[in-house]
């Protein structure tokens, strides 16, 4: 099974663009702010280089997750004895891929499996996070959004390109 990393390279982009759009002042931007007492003078202060670094190095690790999660062909794998390219695969590896390597690996199946991952684990995440640090139904449907959108669009990359 090929992985194509450029794809997954863009994937983890995804975050980025998505919250440039999302947190800005004319969609949810002004209502997140306010719902974390912040303001524009505060935001300025954070060093960006870190965060959108640290930001892209973190969407990295979701990608890989997601890969696992949108391509179903990598659970093979483990079931053969790993990947071709090492001896302990099984011969019934490369039959397998034969028949289904292509099987679900559509943008609509990824993102498919992108919003369940978001509706059901980021979602639950922030809720629990939210309703623990005493923060609005606003702020954890603002950020739920962003993650249900961010990880639909990331699997639909991952799943259709990588």
């Amino acid at each position: 099974m090929q992985i194509n990393f450029v794809a997954l390279f863009l994937a983890a982009i995804v975050t980025l663009v998505t919250g440039f759009i999302w947190y800005s002042p004319k969609v949810f931007g002004t209502i997140w702010m306010k719902e974390n007492n912040l303001t524009q003078e505060e935001l300025k202060k954070g060093n960006m280089l870190k965060i959108f670094g640290l930001t892209y190095i973190f969407s990295l690790m979701i990608t890989m997750t997601l890969m696992s999660l949108t391509i179903h062909q990598s659970g093979a794998m483990g079931m053969v004895g790993g990947p071709p390219l090492i001896d302990s695969a099984k011969p019934s590896f490369a039959a397998f891929m034969a028949d289904y390597g292509m099987a679900y690996r559509t943008f609509k199946h990824g993102a498919l499996h992108g919003f369940m991952s978001g509706l059901f684990f980021a979602f639950p995440l922030i809720g629990i996070n939210g309703l623990f640090e005493r923060k609005s139904w606003k702020y954890i449907f603002i950020h739920s959004g962003y993650w249900i959108i961010t990880l639909t669009l990331m699997g639909g990359i991952i799943c259709g390109f990588a």
